[in-house]
């Protein structure tokens, strides 16, 4: 399809059926036991999870508070309400990082990059 002043514009067809959708986010724990305890119960109570994937479970989140955080996360929660869209695939991870809030130069891009 082609405007008026010659500009392609893209027709609906040919619009992308597949986006990626990338956040990344910075929290800080402020309570570890706290968090520990709720995640510890949301594997508990996850009925999807087969007996060994809650095992691994349970032992990441007393190794890490930072696995913890990921049995909160739910993808399909953050699209719901989005008329016309429906998750193809999602995964993510979390991990420490060094942040430093009053460094200006600091990007979120560089919380998972070795140095």
């Amino acid at each position: 399809m082609t405007t008026q002043s010659g500009d392609a514009t893209p027709s609906v067809e040919d619009a992308p059926r597949f986006i990626r959708l990338q956040i990344e986010l910075i929290v800080e724990v402020v309570d570890e036991k706290a968090l520990q305890a709720a995640a510890l119960e949301q594997v508990e109570n996850d009925e999807y999870l087969e007996d060994d994937e809650r095992a691994e479970a349970v032992e990441a989140i007393n190794i890490d508070p930072s696995g913890a955080i990921a049995h909160f996360v739910d993808p399909v929660a953050m699209l719901e309400g989005i008329p016309g869209v429906e998750l193809a695939e999602a995964g993510w991870e979390t991990q420490p990082v060094d942040y430093d809030e009053e460094n200006e130069d600091w990007e979120l891009s560089e919380a998972g990059e070795e140095e």
